[in-house]
This record gives structure tokens, C-alpha cells and sequence, in this order.
């Protein structure tokens, strides 16, 4: 089926899924399965939602997806709302690079996983926001969500290993404003877990923060080589130790 005809059965189903939401709305309805409709008509708009993605019409698709959440959420059912945030979060942010509606979405989806209990969802979708908010500068939103999904993650014996990641990340953002500031977290974080203290993040960051103190870019640029060649740095670390890179005096900002 090519785009149009994708598109035309999309617009089908979801006039079909407003027919059955406006009949439900009455008191016969109610009395009569209204709830049943009013699920049906959340199915439709789901799979109208996948017919616009595949026709790549973004907007009808979130449409349809806005429309199922909205009826979700009255019902009380939060997490399969929250699962919908989450497709509009990401088509924010593949298709439609408007990073800061995505941003919304995923919190959304997280205070909604959040009170279903399901923290490891909330959490996946915290560090999405985390990570976007600290690349559009946020930085102290950005320390809060890492370190909160640290705190989380540290006492949890299957997700511990993940902590030393998100106080990294913390750390970090905090470098970024103030290397002081920087000083004091890796300290604190030290203290709330001591696995900290012997990652190897943690010793990169000590001799950044030495390497800063001197002002000496070379230092900073040989330690961070270091590291990436054992531990590859992703986009988001290479952007972030950058940032800290450029605030040396006189630095060309690059870590070549």
C-alpha cells in the first residue's frame, strides 16, 4: 500500500474512532458498553497513529495519539498513556527535531510511570530529559534528574552498576558551570557511593579538574584520549567535555 492509501485508511479509522467516542458520550451508551467503545476507539486511534507514521504525516499520527491519551488518562490508565507520551516523545525527536517538545512528552510519560510504580520506565525516560536539557544548556534541570536517577538506581543490586554512569553524567553538568561546583559533587557522590570512588570515570574526572586548575589544555585532551581509548566517550560525553574544554583560557575548543 503506498503513502496515500496508508493515509486514507489512517483517516478512516480515525473518523470511525470519533464516531465511536461521540456515541459512547451519551447515557445509553454509558448504560450499554460505553467503555467497551471507548476502547475501541483507543485502539483505532493507535492504529491510525502506526498508518500516518508509516505515511510519515507526524502530525496526524500524534494527533490520533494525543486523542487515545486523553480518554486513557480519564480511565485511569496511566501506563499505557505514558507508553503514547513516549511514541510522541520520540517522533519529536527523529522526525521533527523540536527537542524540547520531546522533552515534555517524556516528562509526561515519566510522571506517569511514576505513579503506576514503574520506576524503571520513569527512569528511562528521566535520562532522555536529561540528557537533552543538559545539551540545551539546563544544566542545573539536568543535574537534578542524573542525580536523582543515581540515588534511585544505587540501591538497586540489579541496577547499581548503572549509578557510576549517572553521577558521571551529574558531574559532568556540574563542570560545566562551575569547576568548584564540580569539586564538591564528585565529593558528595564519593560519599553516597563509594563504588564511585574507583570508577574510572571518577579518576578522569579528578584529573580533569587538575588539569583545569592548571589551565592546561594538553593535559585535559591526554587524559580524555586516554579514557576513549579503552572506554569509548558517546556524542553526548564528547559534547559535554568540550564545553569544559572551551572554558580553559585561550582554548580552541576542540580535543584532538
Amino acid at each position: 500500500m503506498d503513502n496515500s492509501g496508508k493515509e486514507k485508511e489512517a483517516m478512516q479509522l480515525m473518523a470511525e474512532a470519533d464516531k465511536k467516542v461521540k456515541s459512547s458520550g451519551s447515557f445509553l451508551g454509558g448504560m450499554f458498553g460505553g467503555n467497551h467503545k471507548v476502547e475501541d476507539a483507543c485502539e483505532m486511534y493507535a492504529r491510525a497513529a502506526n498508518m500516518f507514521k508509516m505515511a510519515k504525516n507526524w502530525s496526524e499520527a500524534i494527533n490520533c495519539l494525543n486523542a487515545a491519551i486523553d480518554i486513557y488518562t480519564d480511565m485511569g490508565r496511566f501506563t499505557i498513556a505514558a507508553k503514547h507520551h513516549m511514541t510522541i516523545a520520540e517522533i519529536y525527536e527523529s522526525e521533527l527535531v523540536d527537542i524540547e517538545k520531546a522533552i515534555a512528552h517524556y516528562e509526561q510519560a515519566a510522571d506517569y510511570y511514576k505513579g503506576e510504580e514503574s520506576n524503571s520506565s520513569a527512569n528511562k525516560c528521566l535520562l532522555k530529559v536529561g540528557s537533552y536539557s543538559a545539551q540545551l544548556e539546563q544544566y542545573p534541570k539536568a543535574i537534578e534528574i542524573f542525580e536523582q536517577v543515581a540515588t534511585s538506581t544505587m540501591d538497586n543490586p540489579l541496577l547499581k552498576y548503572n549509578a557510576k554512569e549517572y553521577f558521571w553524567k551529574a558531574a559532568l553538568c556540574h563542570f560545566i558551570v562551575d569547576e568548584l561546583n564540580a569539586k564538591l559533587a564528585i565529593e558528595k557522590y564519593e560519599g553516597m557511593f563509594p563504588a564511585f570512588s574507583d570508577s574510572r570515570e571518577c579518576k578522569l574526572l579528578k584529573k580533569l579538574l587538575e588539569a583545569h586548575e592548571e589551565q592546561n589544555s594538553e593535559a585535559f585532551t591526554e587524559a580524555v584520549k586516554e579514557f576513549d581509548s579503552i572506554s569509548r566517550l558517546d556524542q553526548w560525553q564528547t559534547t559535554m567535555l568540550l564545553r569544559i574544554k572551551k572554558t580553559i583560557q585561550g582554548d580552541a575548543g576542540d580535543l584532538k
